[in-house]
């Protein structure tokens, strides 16, 4: 089995030499660089071509956010994967970096185990958000943002178990843990979120889970009414 080729970015050097240290210890890796800027984060990815990027968003030179654009526009057709590793788990923070293309956002204080297996997810392909992120960052926006949704797709093209698939994408699960709600393989899950997405044109998972919210199918909390 080849091993996931990961680039380490982060400005703290205790955290840089940490990581390392975790994915150097763990199987299935290769740390293939670590860097302690952006723009020394660019020149790494270019020249190590790692399979999935720890990036950290606030760094001297280059920010991560902007590293991420410029990684991933130089990539071309095989770009690698990109986590967003921080201790800053706002809102806007998250949006900028989804929008920028990171397949994944987790904080700083999340246990090694997690981190690792965020990792393996990304690197097979999915997309990660840390759930209570998912619901802090689409519950801020569906609250600030619902009345310049205006082109939120009709769910009427779903079968019932695309839209079940829908609700829980739109509430953080990701495919192994929808597959163990479901009782259902994990490939079949993968076919569910792609029909459902293909028939909502959507790009993203990240889309979906906004999709899900402005729908009505999942309804933000309300900050005026506990549990509304």
């Amino acid at each position: 089995m080849t091993a996931i080729r990961v680039l380490v970015a982060d400005d703290q050097a205790l955290i840089r030499a940490g990581l390392v240290a975790l994915f150097t210890a763990a199987p299935g890796f290769e740390v293939v660089g670590a860097a302690e800027d952006g723009e020394r984060a660019v020149a790494l990815a270019a020249s190590t071509a790692p399979d999935v990027v720890l990036m950290d968003i606030r760094m001297p030179v280059l920010d991560g956010i902007s590293a991420t654009r410029r990684i991933l526009a130089a990539a071309g057709e095989d770009p690698p994967r990109v986590v967003v590793l921080t201790t800053f788990d706002l809102p806007e923070y998250v949006y900028t970096a989804l929008g920028e293309g990171a397949a994944g956002f987790l904080v700083k204080d999340t246990p090694p185990e997690r981190i690792l297996s965020a990792v393996r997810t990304v690197a097979a392909g999915d997309i990660l958000i840390a759930p209570h992120i998912t619901h802090q960052l689409i519950e801020t926006y569906a609250r600030h943002h619902r009345t310049a949704a205006v082109d939120v797709p009709s769910l009427d093209a779903l079968t019932a178990r695309e839209t079940e698939v829908l609700l829980l994408v739109g509430n953080g699960l990701t495919n192994a843990q929808i597959a163990q709600r479901l009782v259902l393989s994990e490939a079949t899950v993968k076919t569910h979120v792609k029909r459902m997405m293909g028939k909502l044109g959507l790009s993203s998972r990240a889309q979906a889970v906004v999709v899900a919210y402005e729908s009505g199918l999942v309804v933000p909390t309300s900050p005026d009414r506990p549990g509304g």
